[in-house]
């Protein structure tokens, strides 16, 4: 299929098993999940001026949410208006802020691009992307096959700048060892670090009067954790969890104030706060306008609108609604997290349908950001909501 953006290319027909198995020496161990083909062996061809028009608006737009970040931090009437749960206030106004366009020195943009090459954010994941692997390892290798352009190679030199600056000691997810992608996600971490760091259950841990040991009894004092910070509000140990941040025994990695940028709150509040003309200059202005999808905290739309929670994760709370406002279609596969926080209203708009060898499917286009910078593409091929059964497709850039 060639559009005006994309043009997805022919598999090469190899063999799955092999090429599966390959993918598996390289650290992509999940290409097939049970019976699922997760990975499409196919590439996905961006024109150089789209990706170079991505890659613009995602260093903009990353420094207008920064600023946002900034306006919101210490107003706690402003972190209700977002949802970040109030067990995380003390812990945001106690830690000092990153520095400038370092909140978080590893996240990830969502964007719909359509065929006439229009781009609007859908979110940010600025506390625990996924995708890494697929996007770091997978795309560059299938890329060079095909002898493609892929951004993706300057990946690990940005990490190991980020975490050679974090120096954490210790990099943790839940069920380590036993679930792969998140197992697998935070081992290329490491490796593409060249730290000495070691990986952890997070289901291990231990927290005694603000100090966090790992299963063998070892202190923990700086951790990356593939943990969403939302959930220190339901977890038992959340509490414990964010006292020990809060105290200085523990820093984490991205460090507390991801969580600001994770809201999709804030991207409502950033819209808002353009609306009202404050905060922002003519050129933020002009960005926000072009790239972010009006966005509310109450379905005020004449016109078509997608309502989502404030922390959900893999297409779980999305509910998508058509121009007289009736529900069409919403998430049955990802965890609704609308009932533990509150939702945005965004406007619409659907993602381009691509030809693959799954069939028509949607695709998403991810743009990591790592220590603060636009890097790596990330394709999903799914339907309108891009939920957690959706296929990884590499993208590349010709």
């Amino acid at each position: 299929m060639i559009s005006s953006v994309f043009e997805v290319l022919a598999s090469g027909g190899q063999d799955r098993k092999e090429r599966v198995e390959q993918l598996g020496k390289l650290g992509f161990t999940w290409a097939d999940i049970g019976d699922e083909e997760y990975w499409l062996d196919q590439l996905v061809v961006m024109k150089q001026e789209t990706y170079q028009e991505l890659e613009q608006a995602s260093a903009r737009l990353w420094r207008i949410l920064d600023r946002t970040v900034r306006y919101v931090h210490g107003n706690r009437n402003l972190y209700e208006l977002i949802g970040i749960p109030e067990i995380l206030w003390d812990m945001l106004d106690i830690c000092p802020l990153p520095e400038e366009n370092l909140i978080s020195r590893y996240a990830r943009f969502d964007y719909a691009v359509s065929d006439d090459g229009s781009i609007k954010l859908y979110e940010l994941n600025a506390d625990t992307p996924t995708g890494y692997v697929e996007a770091s390892i997978v795309t560059p290798w299938m890329c060079q096959e095909a002898g493609i352009d892929s951004p993706n190679v300057r990946m690990k030199e940005l990490i190991a700048a980020a975490w050679g600056t974090e120096q954490p000691d210790t990099a943790a997810c839940i069920a380590y060892g036993e679930h792969l992608e998140d197992s697998g996600t935070i081992d290329a971490l490491v490796k593409h670090s060249g730290l000495t760091v070691k990986c952890v259950d997070c289901l291990d841990l231990s927290i005694d009067e603000g100090i966090v040991k790992d299963g063998t009894g070892r202190e923990i004092k700086r951790m990356f954790a593939l943990y969403p910070k939302e959930w220190m509000s339901v977890d038992d140990a959340g509490d414990a969890l964010a006292y020990s941040i809060e105290t200085g025994k523990l820093e984490l990695f991205n460090p507390p104030h991801s969580i600001l940028l994770q809201s999709k709150g804030l991207i409502a509040a950033a819209w808002g706060l353009y609306e009202l003309g404050l905060l922002y200059n003519a050129e933020e202005r002009e960005t926000i306008e072009k790239y972010i999808l009006p966005t509310y905290n109450k379905p005020v739309f004449s016109g078509s609108y997608v309502s989502k929670s404030m922390f959900g994760r893999e297409g779980g709370s999305v509910q998508m609604f058509d121009s007289e406002g009736v529900l069409e279609i919403k998430d049955e596969d990802g965890f609704d997290t609308s009932e533990l926080f509150p939702s945005v209203y965004q406007m619409r708009a659907n993602l381009p349908e691509i030809s693959t060898v799954a069939g028509e499917r949607r695709l998403l286009t991810g743009m990591f950001m790592i220590n603060g910078k636009p890097c790596g593409l990330l394709g999903r091929a799914g339907g309108l909501i891009t939920g957690n059964t959706s296929h990884f497709i590499a993208i590349g850039v010709k």
